[in-house]
């Protein structure tokens, strides 16, 4: 099963993606990809909380910020993966850095993510991934409008081919496509 859930930040939706992985899981393994390189403190304790959250629930925790088609070589086909979040995986990609500081713009950069995602879901017997919301409104610079559009071309290829997608919105899902399971 592919499942892609979007929403607000802090909205639940990684608690509510790791809780469905969890249900999928049935004779495999549980794997988390995590795609977020800390550049600040809000980041480092972000990802203490994420660690926090899924201490116990038996994901084998996989770091991934960038070049996630290597995954696909050694991917255990019967397992349920867990990508947490596109959103920085698409960021890493966009805009590498190299001894924490920007050095580039990567315009093809979401395309790649997107069919790096896609590959991968080819590979396992399930994959959820997890989204941003950030369609709202209109910042007006250039490169933070490319990446929301970026973004939304990574969602829609993915919404394209997944089972399922879903919104995250305090806590409640709302179903667009497909279903989650029970």
């Amino acid at each position: 099963m592919k499942i892609l859930f979007s929403g607000g930040c802090k909205n639940g939706k990684s608690t509510i993606a790791e809780d469905v992985s969890v249900s999928l899981c049935k004779n495999g393994r549980l794997y988390y990809i995590a795609t977020m390189i800390p550049h600040d403190e809000e980041d480092e304790q972000r990802i203490i909380r994420h660690l926090k959250n899924r201490c116990g629930k038996g994901f084998t925790t996989i770091e991934a910020g960038e070049g996630l088609s290597r995954l696909c070589e050694d991917a255990d086909p019967e397992g349920t993966y867990l990508l947490d979040s596109l959103t920085a995986l698409l960021s890493n990609e966009m805009f590498p850095t190299k001894d924490g500081k920007n050095f580039g713009f990567e315009k093809d950069a979401p395309e790649k993510v997107a069919g790096e995602v896609l590959r991968l879901s080819t590979c396992v017997k399930n994959l959820i991934v997890v989204s941003d919301y950030i369609f709202s409104g209109q910042y007006g610079e250039a490169l933070t409008e490319r990446y929301r559009a970026g973004l939304s071309l990574c969602q829609r290829l993915l919404a394209a081919r997944f089972d399922t997608v879903c919104e995250v919105c305090l806590g409640q899902t709302f179903n667009y496509k497909g279903e989650l399971p029970k």
